[in-house]
């Protein structure tokens, strides 16, 4: 969740990291500090809320040092303060560190700290690596830092600045994303590339167990044991820009924007006439034979993706499926083995929990296929197969695009494994294939009626409470569209499996309580009329969603929202976009923060 910047080089450090910085402000954060080594001196400079009242506090600081490090920080040990924000220093301010993760053994390393003598200043485990630095420095930088590596438990990504060593950064990462930007003659370090992404093209992706010195001379990588490591160069190709508003008013509505391409890309090169090309997973007919079972483990949006998963590919390839939640999945002794395919979906894939679990997986002799938007991440190099979304960077907290190209995935993969099992005729196939082409279209269809929608989230300003009801596909679609809304506008959202009324949930529904009902299950439509009309009867609004061409709906309910003709496996992509736009809209109406929501972040990287 949180963001690191470091730079050393021949420029003025300070202007770096606050770029930097800004551009990690999508990760979420609730503080913010840089520290920059100015005349023999560590000068730390922090504060709490937003980057601008960083940049007021900087405004007293003229260093001119051109070497340094920053951070945005999301409170886990410790509330968000000044003291507890990043950079945090050792006693005699020798060392200083910004770091990601988590210390799990940080309570017993301050102790025996303490008992040593050292006084600490904040509430957080990341005071504990810059007081093992001090103790443990024998006159070897790096040495020091290696000796830290192997006494501490949890995940990281971290960089330290010692004040003896004007030209050097040391950084080092375990289960959290760090990456090195080279320049000529200047580098960075950063957990994003889209930090770094104004200064340089070329970077070293670090994986786990790496730690890397970086001098104004180059940057040399090795193991935690010191042994040598060779990096390939990686060539960012996307551009800057897209990591920008690109003229709308918030991210997230650029983004909700942007899904018609993003979903072009996704499935380009995948798709012929009547068959599914997945060139990155490599399953044979014999390996699938000793599959018995399937596990979909992801969190949040990505959880909810995989809930369509699971009927797509129960129907199509015909294999069991179990949807589990990431955090929950390693705790209860999962009955995964060799005989058992496991898919991770993580937008950023570097989800702590949907890692850990996919880790599980492995241990357990699974094979593991990872749906995920992000190249170079954990999850994409710890998989046996990936499937990338090209969804692009997703700056916005609320996930839009990632999810519709999460949904593609799994049509992608439902197919590709009907495919190779023979469980669906090409002729199916093909015809899948052919309305899976037109899906693009027809999302720009729905946000051509973006307007229409924002007349209608006006009504939602006010209300405190709203329902989400559907049945099959439509329930999984109503339990995102009820994150989402609650996630942006703070107006408690539930989603209900529509035959779940009557068990409880009606007593919730008063006069006028919204309700969205979505309708796109033709072997269930009945039923869920039925189901709507169960609420309209205690007086409820009700706002449809179904089919062009289906008047019938229009007389159960108080607004119908159509959606462009579609099967119905496929129509999930298609009945998420109006909830996106409802959501995005009703926050908007009610003054919130729509791109970066009260106590949410983007990457989850800890548990």
């Amino acid at each position: 969740m949180c963001g690191i910047v470091g730079y050393i080089g021949k420029q003025v450090a300070i202007p770096i990291l606050v770029d930097g910085l800004k551009k990690l402000e999508y990760r979420g954060y609730d503080s913010a500090g840089v520290a920059v080594l100015d005349c023999d001196k560590i000068v730390v400079s922090k504060s709490v809320g937003k980057l601008v009242a960083l940049e007021e506090e900087l405004g007293q600081v003229y260093s001119q040092s051109c070497i340094g490090i920053g951070h945005t920080r999301w409170a886990t040990h410790g509330r968000p303060s000044q003291v507890n924000a990043h950079p945090h220093c050792d006693c005699n301010k020798d060392f200083v560190v910004v770091h990601n993760g988590i210390i799990e053994n940080y309570l017993e390393l301050k102790d025996m700290l303490i008992e040593k003598g050292h006084i600490f200043a904040s509430e957080t485990d990341t005071e504990v690596l810059a007081h093992l630095l001090e103790d443990y420095y024998e006159g070897d930088f790096e040495g020091a830092v290696r000796k830290v590596l192997k006494t501490i438990r949890g995940s990281y990504a971290m960089v330290v600045l010692r004040r003896q060593d004007p030209d050097k950064l040391v950084a080092a990462r375990k289960d959290s994303p760090m990456v090195v930007g080279l320049g000529d003659g200047e580098f960075f370090v950063a957990s994003d590339i889209t930090a770094i992404l104004n200064y340089t093209r070329k970077v070293y992706i670090l994986d786990d167990g790496e730690m890397v010195v970086i001098t104004e001379d180059g940057v040399t990588v090795s193991d935690f044991e010191g042994n040598s490591r060779t990096k390939e160069v990686y060539d960012v190709k996307w551009d800057a820009v897209a990591a920008e508003k690109g003229g709308y008013e918030h991210f997230m509505l650029k983004e909700i924007h942007e899904q018609p391409k993003a979903l072009k890309d996704t499935m380009l090169g995948r798709l012929e006439e009547d068959k599914v090309i997945l060139q990155e997973v490599d399953l044979t007919l014999e390996e699938l034979a000793q599959i018995n079972k399937v596990y979909i483990v992801a969190c949040g949006t990505a959880w909810h993706a995989g809930l369509v998963g699971k009927t797509l590919i129960e129907r199509w390839a015909h294999l069991p499926v179990e949807v589990d939640i990431a955090s929950e999945f390693r705790y209860r002794s999962p009955l995964v083995d060799k005989h058992t395919l496991v898919v991770v979906v993580s937008q950023s894939g570097e989800t702590a929990d949907t890692l850990a679990a996919l880790r599980e997986a492995k241990n357990r002799g699974a094979r593991v296929v990872a749906v995920t938007n992000v190249v170079g991440s954990t999850v994409s190099r710890e998989a046996h197969d990936v499937i990338f979304t090209w969804a692009g960077p997703e700056i916005a907290v609320a996930s839009t695009k990632a999810y519709t190209t999460q949904l593609e995935g799994m049509v992608l993969l439902g197919l590709y494994l009907a495919q190779v099992k023979g469980t669906l005729p090409s002729e199916k196939i093909g015809e899948i294939i052919t309305a899976l082409k037109k899906i693009p279209a027809q999302v720009q269809e729905l946000l051509n009626q973006a307007g229409l929608i924002e007349e209608l989230a006006k009504s939602f300003a006010k209300v405190e409470n709203t329902f989400f009801i559907g049945r099959s596909l439509d329930w999984a679609v109503a339990m995102e569209g009820s994150l989402k809304l609650k996630e942006i506008s703070y107006i408690h959202a539930e989603a209900y499996a529509a035959g779940e009324l009557k068990h409880g949930t009606l007593a919730l529904i008063t006069e006028n309580t919204p309700v969205i009902a979505l309708a796109t299950q033709r072997d269930v439509f009945e039923k869920t009329i039925s189901n709507v009309k169960e609420v309209k009867a205690r007086d409820a609004k009700v706002i449809g969603l179904t089919y062009e061409g289906n008047t019938s709906m229009a007389k159960s309910v108080d607004h119908v929202i159509y959606i462009p003709e579609t099967m119905d496996e496929l129509s999930p992509i298609l009945t998420v976009i109006p909830l996106q736009l409802l959501s995005y809209y009703v926050s908007v109406a009610r003054g919130c923060d729509v791109d970066k929501p009260r106590n949410l972040a983007k990457s989850v990287t800890v548990e």
